[in-house]
């Protein structure tokens, strides 16, 4: 028994004490002898009667009571793990009973809202898109972890606060306005301007209602979009280049073969000339369709690496006699470091074909006299090849797309050379295939170095 329900039992044991004892004091004058004796003993008799009867009221119907009304005022407080004293006795143990079972209820309730709650939190935060709530006054209410990325500020700044002070996008306060004035979904766009780059983000807003179709506020949610309009741009670019690169050796083809049929046949010079470049054009046109198929193998996944031990001594003997033919032909020196010892797992054709491309690129862009350098060692787990040239060079905004199909850093060269435009992008794909990673360093009239870094295994 606590101390609240003990003060209350000993306040009702001396209010019976003290009315027993006026009783006394009433009666017992007005008797004599025994019937005084038989009085004294009544009244003896009865305040253990009322001692009894007090005490079992107080157990089975006050304390009980008193119990459940405490645990309601802890429930409604927000205690959920409160209980009351059970009791078994009739009403007053059903009202404990039901008491305990409510807050049982209210207990799981909260546990398993709270779990809910987390698990929300937990999929809005992982989200992919970004995500803001406001009500319908404009305040914000929730932001995502991705909209605090695409935004570069965390909640804090922007939970609490209208919109339209913490987002200085038109286009978003726009989609908000619409989405508000219309009742309805709308779509918009806009870009973002970073320190490094530019992101294209998609916004859609939806108007929240409550049961009674009263406007409550807007959800907007922010797409990534930069990634689906670069590949866009890139579709673009890569159908514009394919239609140029062919159009070329297609026209000079169909050109001089009409004028071969209106007549030049007839000249032998003229005839040989014309076949020649005739031949010429059908073999870049050749070339071009192949490194077109090659790429588009190693970018659908399709490439299928026959890897093999190697030894890179080996494999260059199959490639140094022809490049340093070309080499000699500009009178450009060609020197390798290699060592006879480094064996790599790996594709020997397709690494052949990263060794040729670098290289004629090397040959295509140092000008007569030149130097060319083939470097390849090992570092740890790695075999690192360095190929070095000291040419034209790459500017430092043409660095960052020479791996692109088509890029050219000097058109009029590639094509003099017979380049496609897609050497170092299939030399990319290769390497990457190979889980390995390539770089590039260069300066204008300096030169210009290809690095890769090949697992071994």
């Amino acid at each position: 028994m606590d101390s609240s329900n003990s003060r209350l039992f000993i306040t009702y044991s001396i209010v019976v004490i003290i009315v027993m004892i006026l009783m006394g004091t009433v009666i017992i004058p007005l008797l004599s002898g025994n019937e005084r004796i038989i009085a004294i003993l009544t009244l003896v008799g009865g305040l253990i009667i009322f001692f009894v009867l007090i005490y079992n009221i107080f157990e089975k119907y006050i304390k009980p009571v008193r119990s459940a009304a405490r645990v309601a005022e802890q429930l409604v407080k927000g205690n959920y793990k409160a209980r009351t004293y059970v009791s078994h006795y009739g009403e007053a143990g059903k009202l404990s009973n039901t008491v305990n079972a409510l807050a049982r209820s209210l207990q799981e309730m909260t546990i398993q809202e709270r779990m809910q709650g987390n698990q929300l939190r937990t999929v809005i935060d992982n989200m992919e898109s970004g995500l803001m709530l406001i009500d319908e006054r404009g305040y914000v209410h929730l932001v995502n972890r991705k909209f605090e990325a695409m935004f570069g500020k965390n909640a804090n700044q922007y939970i609490g606060y209208l919109y339209y002070d913490v987002l200085d996008q038109e286009n978003i306060h726009k989609a908000v306005q619409e989405a508000f004035l219309y009742e309805e979904k709308i779509k918009n766009s806009f870009t973002i301007s970073l320190e490094v780059e530019k992101r294209y983000v998609e916004i859609v807003g939806a108007p929240i209602f409550n049961d009674t179709k009263n406007l409550k506020g807007a959800v907007l949610v922010f797409h990534d979009i930069t990634e689906l309009k670069r590949s866009e741009q890139t579709r673009k670019d890569f159908v514009a280049n394919v239609s140029h690169e062919l159009k070329t050796p297609m026209t000079s083809i169909r050109g001089f073969a009409e004028t071969l049929l209106d007549g030049a046949m007839e000249e032998e010079e003229l005839r040989e000339q014309f076949l020649t470049i005739i031949l010429n054009e059908s073999q870049r046109l050749q070339t071009l369709v192949h490194d077109l198929l090659e790429l588009s193998k190693l970018e659908h996944d399709e490439l299928k690496l026959n890897r093999k031990l190697i030894n890179i001594s080996s494999l260059l003997d199959d490639i140094l006699p022809i490049v340093s033919h070309q080499a000699q032909q500009k009178n450009i020196t060609f020197n390798t470091t290699v060592k006879n010892t480094i064996e790599i797992v790996a594709d020997p054709e397709r690494l052949k074909q990263v060794f040729i491309n670098l290289i004629n690129n090397a040959i295509n862009y140092t000008p007569n006299n030149g130097n060319i350098s083939l470097s390849i060692e090992t570092i740890d787990m790695f075999v690192r090849i360095i190929v070095s040239d000291n040419g034209i060079g790459i500017s430092e905004e043409s660095r960052d797309r020479i791996f692109e199909r088509f890029y050219r850093v000097d058109k009029a060269r590639s094509r003099n050379t017979g380049g496609t435009g897609l050497g170092l992008a299939i030399v990319k794909h290769i390497v990457e295939a190979h889980q390995g990673s390539i770089k590039v360093e260069s300066k204008i009239d300096k030169g210009t170095t290809f690095c890769i870094l090949l697992p071994k295994q």
